[in-house]
Formats: C-alpha cells, sequence, structure tokens
C-alpha cells in the first residue's frame, strides 16, 4: 500500500512528539529522586548510611543491610516500588539536607534525628525509632556505669560529633575527649586501650559491637544521655508524600514487622530498643 508523503511526514512528526514526550518524563523521574504524579514509577532513590553496621551497611559484595534499609524497602514497597527498584545512595550526615533539596533522592532513612533545625529545611515522616546517645566500653570495664565516671578518663567519638560535645560539656567536663575520622578507629583505640569509652546513639554502638570481629569485646553502658527520634527526611513541602510514609510507618508497626526488623537487627548485640514510637510529624 502506497503511503503519501503527507502522511508519512505526520507520522513522523507524531512519533518524535512521542518520544520527546518520553524523554521528559525520563528526566522528570530522575530529577526527583523517582517517578512522581503519573510518571512511569521505574525507580525511587533513597539516601541511607553505608557504614553503619545493624543500620544502614553496604557490604563488600555491594549488598545493603541494616534496619534503616528494611524500613526503607517497606516504605518503598508501600509507596508501589518492589525491591529490584529501589536505588540506595549515600546519605552522609553533613549531605542529608542537600541531597533532598537538589532532588539526588526521594527519601532519607540515615538515622537522621529530627529537629527544629532541620526542619526548617526539610520535612520529616515518623518518627520510626527513638534511639539514646549511649557509651561503648571494654567488656571487663566496670569503672564507668554512668556519663560522669569518665571524667579524667578518654572518651572517643568521631571528629565534629555533637554526642562527645554533649558529654563533655554537660556531664563529664573534665573528659579527654580524643576525635577519630570514624567509629571504626574509635573501636580500634577502645580495644587498644587507647581510649576508655566511645560515645554516640546506643543503636550505633550496638551495631558494631555485634559485628563478629567485636563480638565479646565491648558492652553499652546502657546509659539514656539524650532522646534521638529518628525520621524519613524528605522535601519540604511534599505533604502528599509525607502523609503516604507515615501511612506507612503505621503499618509496618501493625502487621509486626517493624519489630521483626529490631529483632534481627539489634538482637545479636543485646540492644534494648524502645517500643515503636507515635508518629507525630505532618500531624
Amino acid at each position: 500500500m502506497k503511503i503519501s508523503k503527507a502522511a508519512a511526514a505526520a507520522a513522523v512528526a507524531v512519533a518524535l512528539a512521542l518520544t520527546a514526550t518520553a524523554c521528559g518524563g525520563s528526566d522528570k523521574a530522575a530529577s526527583d529522586g523517582g517517578a512522581s504524579g503519573d510518571a512511569k514509577k521505574d525507580k525511587i532513590v533513597v539516601g541511607i548510611k553505608y557504614d553503619q553496621p545493624g543500620l544502614g551497611l553496604k557490604t563488600p559484595d555491594g549488598k545493603y543491610t541494616g534496619f534503616d534499609v528494611d524500613v526503607a524497602t517497606y516504605v518503598a514497597k508501600e509507596l508501589g516500588y518492589e525491591p529490584n527498584q529501589i536505588e540506595f545512595k549515600q546519605a552522609v550526615s553533613a549531605e542529608r539536607e542537600n541531597l533532598i533539596a537538589n532532588g539526588d533522592v526521594k527519601l532519607v532513612v540515615a538515622t537522621y534525628t529530627i529537629n527544629e533545625k532541620r526542619k526548617a529545611k526539610v520535612d520529616f515522616a515518623g518518627p520510626y525509632f527513638l534511639a539514646h546517645q549511649d557509651l561503648l566500653v571494654r567488656a571487663d570495664d566496670t569503672s564507668i556505669t554512668k556519663a560522669e565516671d569518665l571524667n579524667k578518663k578518654k572518651l572517643c567519638s568521631v571528629t565534629g560529633s555533637t554526642s562527645a560535645q554533649n558529654v563533655k560539656t554537660k556531664l563529664a567536663p573534665e573528659a579527654d575527649l580524643q576525635e577519630y575520622p570514624g567509629y571504626s578507629e574509635c573501636l580500634t583505640g577502645l580495644e587498644n586501650k587507647a581510649v576508655d569509652a566511645v560515645t554516640t546513639d546506643g543503636s550505633i554502638l550496638a551495631g558494631f559491637a555485634a559485628q563478629e570481629k567485636n563480638k565479646g569485646k565491648f558492652k553499652l553502658a546502657g546509659l539514656k544521655l539524650s532522646d534521638e527520634p529518628y525520621g524519613i527526611g524528605l522535601k519540604k513541602g511534599d505533604k502528599e508524600l509525607q502523609t503516604k510514609v507515615n501511612a506507612a510507618l503505621k503499618k509496618m508497626v501493625e502487621d509486626g514487622s517493624w519489630q521483626k526488623a529490631v529483632d534481627k537487627n539489634f538482637g545479636p548485640a543485646n540492644y534494648k530498643a524502645d517500643p515503636a514510637p507515635q508518629v507525630t510529624e505532618g500531624s
């Protein structure tokens, strides 16, 4: 069958228009950390920690494990994404707000404590976990049972950590604060008796203590030096997404998945997690 030149030209124009529309939709999905609105849900990008065992850890074989990873996977599924549609992106503490604001991620699930300073830049869903600042000491050390016992002792935390400053300025002003690049270095110092205690959120410390190479070497002091409600960070003003994520978190608690994730990730460290907190953000 012969096709006129005019008909052929029209067909080409329609094809080009459809291609442009498809490309535009893909660009939009990529620019906001995942599909939104009626765009095809190809993937969702979620920011997590890569270096916190028990919470957010990227293993040498490229897999992701931890409580935050389990929460992110559950929430993503409730939003319509299967595990193979989730792209995890490293979210170091100092970059979490930028990742959200720039559209590099749709959500941040990375031991992200909800506070007023951060809420000026991003919105949160949750909280989904309540952590507390604690101390990690050597398993055979009986001299440190409270923060004040750190006076005249060496306290370790990562460079720029507010946790160590909290202890030094409020509870143990005579503590000798040692700042290392990462918690792994702090644990090495603790094992070698170069430092006497490590401080940050108890949930993070428990993850390190539960690692196979560290089992039996350390113990948590079991203190609650602060309240750290973890929330899921998202773009400011996206109330629809906030509502959906909050609903997913509530469902995770109600169907028992939250407790299963707690037991799986924190149980090996004998970490006593608080009950699931009430979801309050966005209400």
